[in-house]
């Protein structure tokens, strides 16, 4: 039968959100959660703008949209969302922890800050601010309390990786070469496929002129992640210090 003329295709977001009306309220937070942790930003966003028609006291939707808000790109509707979220339930620490990545992505170092330590005030055990507090001194130049931050972070929630990582790349940073390669390598033992441990031991490696070594490492890393080859992505993204970066790029440049 030939296509009715006038007529085209409903995207993704579109078709979700015709879906979504026909959704009982749970069914509908459900459906935009699960969207959410898939990664399919562009279809969760018309569901969570759903759910808040439907239930607008919902601080969790209003949090969650936040968060969908800065994946898209759009970090102060990303801290609208947050503030509304704060409004509901003051004392829930999870807005604060996505209101501060988002003030990260607009620069907003004190601001950031001050949302993380609201956290650590009611539990200075808390990882996740812990660790994002790191960036924001990392972000600052101050590689010192970086380094305690990410430490701190790993002490409160044995095995992540990536603050421990976090502080290895610090004491790289600090020009504590031998304790960065031990941390790094322990990493590595642990968790072989773990490219941001082998991409640090790699920028490490080089500069101290172990360059096999660094080429072995640097296969696997690359294989695992190819975003660590974007100088800019480990700044910007990553945030790593610059003296592992710049070490990196060194790499990169003599071995291309």
């Amino acid at each position: 039968m030939a296509p009715l003329l006038g007529l085209t295709p409903l995207g993704p977001p579109l078709l979700a959100l015709l879906l979504a009306v026909q959704l009982a309220l749970p069914q509908l937070f459900d459906q935009a959660l699960d969207a959410s942790r898939q990664g399919r930003f562009g279809d969760a966003l018309p569901l969570w703008d759903q759910v808040l028609e439907r239930a607008p006291d919902s601080a969790s939707a209003w949090s969650n949209r936040g968060n969908v808000q800065l994946a898209l790109g759009r970090p102060e509707a990303a801290i609208a969302d947050q503030n509304r979220s704060m409004a509901l339930e003051p004392d829930n620490p999870d807005p604060h922890l996505n209101r501060g990545t988002a003030e990260e992505a607009l620069r907003q170092w004190p601001e950031a800050e001050a949302d993380y330590r609201w956290i650590l005030e009611r539990d200075p055990a808390d990882a996740s601010a812990l660790y994002n507090l790191g960036n924001v001194r990392g972000s600052q130049g101050d590689w010192e309390a970086a380094r305690d931050h990410f430490e701190a972070a790993s002490d409160a929630r044995p095995g992540f990786a990536m603050a421990r990582s976090s502080a290895a790349l610090a004491a790289f940073q600090l020009g504590e070469s031998a304790s960065a390669e031990r941390q790094l390598r322990s990493l590595i033992r642990r968790y072989p496929m773990f490219a941001d441990a082998r991409a640090g031991l790699t920028a490490l490696l080089w500069r101290r002129g172990a360059s096999g070594e660094a080429e072995s490492h640097w296969a696997a890393a690359s294989g695992l992640d190819p975003r660590y080859g974007q100088p800019e992505w480990l700044l910007e993204q990553r945030r790593w210090p610059p003296e592992p970066v710049h070490a990196l790029e060194e790499f990169l440049t003599l071995t291309r």
